[in-house]
Formats: C-alpha cells, structure tokens, sequence
C-alpha cells in the first residue's frame, strides 16, 4: 500500500521459439465440447478443458453466463461439482491458466445445479454424496482470474461457491463468488503438502444457508481456510480481499494449524443475510476470524485490514491456543468489541485445559498500532480465566498490545477521519457491489476502489502515535490503523501485494497475469489493440502508452498466440519499456503489454 520504491517480479521465462510454448484453448457459452478448444470453435465447459491441458497452458473463458445443471463425481472427497479441475501445473513459472476473456465477464451459475442430499454420510455415490459446488479444485499451480461464481444451492449441508480440496499453490484473483448457500470460498488442505495459496482481489458477499443442519446462516462465510496440519505446506495468504453481509463470519479460519496471512482485506455486516436485512439466528457475524488453533500452529498474522458493523466483533480470536499478530488494522463500530483476543489452553495432544484462559510469553497474542473506534475489547489488558478443574474463575491481568488506540487512551472521534460515510454505513437491501464505495466496483486492475472512508485526516489523533515496525512511513512515526497519513495509497493491494508477492513468497507469484487480446490480429474484444515499436521511431507511441501506464501498478506480457509470458511493474515500464522488454526476453519479436483493459502491441526492432 505504501511502496515507493520500484519493484519488477521475475518472469523466469525467456521468448523462446513457437514450438517451445505451451498450449492455448478457449471456452464460450455456446461451445461444444466435441470442438476442437479453438477460439473459432470453443469448449462449451473447464471439464474439458481440464481433460486436454498441460502445465503452461492458458484457457480463456468467454463472458456469459454458464449455467450449471450437470455434475462430475469427485471420489475422492465424496462430492459432486459442476466443474472439477484435477489437472495441475508444475510451477510457479509452469501454471495452467483459467482467464476470463479481455472485456469479458464470465459467471459461473449454480442456481440449477443437482445438489447432493447430504442427510447422511456418503454411500460412495454421486447420489449419495455430502456436498456439491459450482467450482471444485484439487491440483497444484493453477491461476484462476476474472470471473464470478454466484447461486449455489443446497438442502441440507452447506455449499462452498469455490472449494479447494488437498491443493496446492492455487491462485485465485479477481473473484467474485457470491449469493451462494454455504461459504464463498472453502480450502480444505486437510492432506499431506497442501497450502500455499493467494486469494488476491476477490470477494465474497451475500452469501447465506439458510437450512443447514447445524441452523439457519450457521457456515456461510466469505473465505474460509481450514485442517492444514501443524508444519505441512505453506503459507495461504489473502490480500485485498473483501466480504459483507455473509450470514456467519467474513474470514474465518477455524481448525487451521498452519500461518495464514491476512493483509489489506475488508470485513462488514457478517452476521447478516438479504443485503443487511436478513438477522439469521445461527450466524455468528465476526469479520475476522483467526481461531481456533488446537495444537500450537495457528500463528496467523493480520495486518492493514479494515472491519466495520459486523455483527459480533471486528477482529477475534476464537478462543484459540497459540496467539496471532495484528497490527496496524481498524476497527469501526463493530456491534460487540472491536477487538476480542479470547483464548484457552490446550495440550500437545488438542485436548483443552481451560475454558477461558489468557496467553503470555511468546504465546502471546501481539497487537500493535491498531485502531479501535470505539476502544471496545475483549481478553485485552484484563482477561477472564476459568479453568474448572483447579476451581479457577477471576480476572488476570494479560497482555494489552503497544501503541493502539486503547493503550494510548485515545478516543478518536469522526473527526479523526476524512470521512466515515459509505453506502456500506447505511444502505440496506441493495446489492452494495453495484454502489460506488469502499465495497463498490473495483478498478480495472482489480484492486480496491479509492475512496477516503476511514482514512485518516490532517491533525488526526491517530497520526505518528505508532510503533516503527519496519514498514515504510510518513512523518515522526508510524500512523495507527490500516491506513498511513501522507503516504500514496494505491489501490488495494495491487502495488503492494504485487511487490511483497515477489519478496515475501517462496514461490515469486505472478500478482497480475491476466486477461490480454489472445489474437493480436483481432479486435473482437472491448479492449483497444494499440500496434506500435518500441523503439525511438515512434516516440508519440510510447508517450501515450506511458500515459495509459500511470493509472495501472502492473503490466502483463504475452506473445501474439495469447500466451503469458510474464508479469512487470507498469511503474519499471514507464521508466524505460524497451530497455525491460529487450533485457528480460533478450530477443527482437512481437510483444502484447495488457495494463488494465488496455493492450498494446510492441514491436522490438
């Protein structure tokens, strides 16, 4: 959110000869899948394209809607899809790609899906399975962008819109999966080597169960992350990220003993159903989640996220046994408290020690240069311990976090902001994604609309009362809360989370590959195809797309057949685009540059 600095990912792929590229296939609504997977004779449905693809290939999907009445049996978790991808990539630099196509908006509708009874445990048939979802994965390095998923069914279990099961790196962007009967999304990394997932830029919304079996609105949530064992796989991060009026929680990671990252992402009204009006009596309404661990691995770390007039409380902890890092997030008139740290003991086996019980030494939950508008906590400074077998039951002083709002003993006020007005503070029944705000239509780019709702304002009490956490910074120190006074905030995450991507993630994910004329000798999409040299000849071509650059935080190259190449800082091309071009593809030849919906076409002399 605050880099100046100029990244560039690393592509780690030169232009090679034609022969040496992988595959590209295309799937539209009025497709067969007896086609060839052409972009004149498409696929009808990602089950076939599933079946042909290799690592390194790209499938671009058609807008449309593709409405989902058929299932394939997926055996090994016991449940139906109406889409399953099994295939997987090899690589970071070796995925297989599912992208919506330029201009385009494919959806994915499971409102005539048959949905699996779920009564009972499964009979081992598709008529006997337990869940069913509109989109299923269980692979490795796959990256998904561009589209929604919406209107999952459900009679008696609750079903995910987007379900990842024993998978491995998968990237999600640019998703948005709502008004489904069960959560948004659900990874379930219950096998052996699973994780290490970025949900970058999607949402979860509207969504509602209202005849599960454990009670009306009690699991769907936005995002979920769920049983990945203690030491098994990697980090599975989400970074802007947002979810409103999910009957239960916002993000909830229950049952997950393995780091999860939450950075820049936005929580409001869970708890709720029908667009705020709905009040379903089983959902919990947290925003943000992070508990409960059981067995010492749920060291999560939150940061720079936002939660406001959620149901219960803004920030929790879920009565978790290991302690989790927040800092610099805000929370704002959340029903119960706006940061609730409840936690408990258990042994090295799961087996609990005490009801309630407050963490200390390097258990402890850390809390910094966070904002709670109003200072309402729970399990902070002062700590509820019960332990019934010892005939414990009092207060305790715990740990209370440095330099937040409460310790500070600052009570802000609307003044403090430069603005606490958003739809989302007032409007009811209305569908809030079709609203301009802070959960309105987001930016070309994918990242996070710019609006000033709880930003903080010149003269703010919040402003340099931080701690120096290493993050970069304006003034004497270091802001409170998820926004930083005097600093650029560019859009969402795109600048950031494409940057710290790059640094922070063993793997280098590639934050913005995406959507691109897939035929450069087309026009057919509502993207504009610019052909031009990068060269000194044609100095006009290149001062306009420069021009173009400076609203988009990353550019995405492919060749002239569609396929992805890599993903570069639009910042680093403004600077000197043939110099980038020529020195990571080290060849003359053709190149598609995407930034946003636009596309040019460079030609290295």
């Amino acid at each position: 959110m605050y880099m100046k600095a100029k990244f560039i990912l690393a592509l780690g792929l030169a232009l090679l000869s034609t022969e040496a590229f992988s595959s590209v296939y295309y799937v539209a609504v009025d497709g067969s899948d007896s086609n060839a997977g052409t972009k004149e004779k498409p696929f009808a449905s990602l089950n076939k394209a599933n079946k042909v693809v290799s690592a390194g290939d790209t499938v671009w999907i058609r807008g449309g809607v593709y409405d989902l009445r058929d299932t394939v049996y997926f055996s090994r978790y016991k449940m139906t899809a109406g889409i399953l991808l099994t295939t997987s990539g090899e690589s970071d630099n070796k995925r297989i790609h599912y992208f919506a196509y330029p201009g385009e908006r494919p959806i994915f509708d499971g409102a005539n899906l048959p949905v699996a009874a779920g009564y009972d445990k499964s009979d081992g048939t598709p008529e006997g399975a337990m869940y069913t979802s509109p989109i299923v994965i269980s692979a490795k390095y796959l990256h998904l962008k561009g589209f929604e998923v919406r209107n999952t069914p459900m009679i008696h279990n609750s079903n995910s819109g987007v379900f990842l099961y024993a998978s491995k790196h998968i990237f999600l962007e640019y998703i948005d999966s709502h008004h489904n009967a069960g959560p948004g999304f659900f990874a379930n990394d219950g096998a052996a080597d699973g994780g290490g997932h970025i949900f970058l830029n999607c949402d979860a919304h509207d969504n509602y169960d209202p005849t599960g079996w454990q009670g009306d609105g009690e699991n769907a949530d936005g995002f979920g992350a769920h049983y990945q064992k203690p030491g098994e796989g990697d980090t599975t991060k989400f970074i802007g990220c947002r979810a409103w009026w999910n009957s239960d929680d916002g993000f909830d990671f229950i049952n997950q003993e393995y780091p999860v990252v939450v950075e820049n992402c936005y929580a409001m009204g869970n708890g709720y159903s029908n667009y705020g009006k709905g009040n379903p009596p089983r959902g919990n309404g947290y925003g943000i989640k992070m508990g409960e661990s059981t067995l010492g691995g749920g060291k999560h770390l939150i940061k720079n996220s936002v939660a406001w007039k959620n149901k219960s409380s803004g920030f929790y902890a879920n009565y978790t046994g290991v302690g989790s890092t927040w800092i610099n997030n805000t929370s704002y008139k959340n029903e119960d408290r706006a940061f609730n740290m409840a936690s408990t003991l258990f042994d090295s086996e799961g087996n609990r020690l005490a009801e309630v019980a407050p963490l200390t030494g390097d258990n402890a939950h850390v809390l910094k240069n966070n904002i709670a508008f109003p200072n309402s906590l729970s399990q902070i400074g002062e700590c509820w311990e019960y332990i019934p077998s010892q005939g414990i039951n009092h207060y305790v002083e715990c740990p209370a976090g440095e330099n937040n709002t409460w310790n500070l003993k600052i009570d802000l006020t609307e003044n403090d902001f430069m603005s606490v007005d958003d739809p989302s503070m007032t409007v009811t029944g209305q569908d809030l994604s079709k609203l301009p705000g802070i959960l309105g239509p987001r930016k070309a780019d994918g990242s996070l609309p710019d609006v000033d709702f709880l930003k903080l304002k010149e003269g703010s009490q919040a402003i340099d009362k931080g701690e120096n956490i290493g993050l970069p910074f304006a003034g004497k120190a270091p802001d409170l809360g998820a926004y930083e006074y005097g600093m650029p905030v560019s859009s969402s995450s795109s600048a950031k989370s494409s940057s710290s991507m790059a640094a922070s993630s063993s793997s280098q994910e590639k934050s913005s590959s995406s959507q691109v004329e897939p035929n450069s000798s087309s026009a057919e999409s509502s993207s504009s195809m610019e052909d031009s040299s990068s060269s000194s000849e044609d100095p006009a071509a290149i001062a306009k797309l420069n021009s173009s650059l400076e609203t988009f935080q990353s550019a995405t190259v492919f060749d002239l057949q569609g396929r992805y190449l890599g993903t570069l800082q639009a910042e680093q091309l403004r600077d000197n685009m043939e110099t980038v071009l020529r020195k990571k593809f080290k060849k003359s030849g053709a190149y598609i540059v995407r930034y946003g919906s636009n596309l040019q076409r460079i030609n290295l002399k």
